[in-house]
């Protein structure tokens, strides 16, 4: 990954992870269990999870493999890894790892894993058909690649409203776009997969709604995701001018669920 993405990746995530598996952000464990489900992964599987943040897919992926199988995820942020480690210690897992690396700098054998999957990751790589030609190439023969991320309208109708309280404070702060809107449609993700040299053989749109049972949920969310990083950017009265806007928002307008829309791709490596 390019050093400013992977530097700003590190920084994020590492600062939301504080917030990061509140329950207000239920949703990741929802579409990462939703992301192994649709692997069908087998008892003995060899699992990759890039991007693995906390672990809402790498876990469900290692219940499933059983004893005699094996998951790795990996991600940049180290304090996220730390709350993975602590779940699978939790649940007493002995057959999954976590380790820090970049997805486009992985030294595992080519073709030695019967599922990789990535969610909610491949668009923090600037050249996404390369990540997922590197991902593919550590898929053995027979095995699948699955990508899962953001549709349209993620978080909405509050999100908008978060970036343009940041931008009437901080305009270079303000993101005009988001890094998956290039591959939130079926035919985007679809046409990104062909580029990298995969050809999906489903590629599914979930719209679905996430519930918040208060304004303060919504705040919650911004501090555990990629929202993270412009509040680090701003000063503390910035903070709470930003905050107070949000939550105003969500009480006023009597907001109780936002937009969680994703897609779903399945790839499976032709035998040879």
């Amino acid at each position: 990954m390019p050093t400013d993405a992977k530097r700003s990746a590190t920084f994020t995530f590492n600062a939301a992870s504080d917030a990061y598996d509140d329950s207000a952000l239920g949703f990741r464990d929802y579409f990462g269990r939703k992301a192994v489900e649709k692997l069908n992964i087998r008892e003995g599987a060899r699992v990759l999870d890039v991007c693995c943040g906390s672990g809402s897919s790498a876990i469900p992926a290692a219940e499933l493999v059983g004893a005699s199988g094996f998951v790795i995820g990996v991600d940049l942020a180290d304090r996220l890894l730390a709350l993975a480690r602590e779940k699978a210690r939790q649940r007493a897992l002995q057959n999954i790892t976590f380790r820090v690396a970049d997805m486009l700098d992985l030294d595992f054998q080519a073709e030695s894993f019967d599922a990789v999957l990535c969610v909610f990751g491949i668009f923090f790589v600037p050249d996404m058909p390369t990540a997922v030609r590197e991902l593919w190439r550590f898929v053995r023969p027979g095995g699948k690649l699955a990508i899962t991320s953001w549709g349209r309208n993620v978080l909405e109708p509050a999100n908008g409203v978060f970036w343009r309280s940041v931008r009437e404070l901080r305009s270079e702060l303000h993101k005009l776009s988001k890094p998956w809107d290039r591959i939130a449609d079926p035919v985007g993700l679809r046409q990104m997969l062909r580029e990298g040299g995969v050809e999906a053989e489903e590629v599914i749109a979930e719209n679905r709604w996430h519930p918040i049972r208060s304004p303060e949920d919504w705040w919650t969310i911004v501090l555990g995701s990629g929202r993270r990083e412009a509040i680090e950017h701003l000063t503390a009265t910035q903070v709470t001018a930003v905050k107070k806007a949000n939550l105003a928002f969500v009480r006023d307008h009597r907001i109780t669920r936002l937009e969680t829309n994703a897609l779903h791709a399945i790839a499976t490596k032709k035998s040879n």
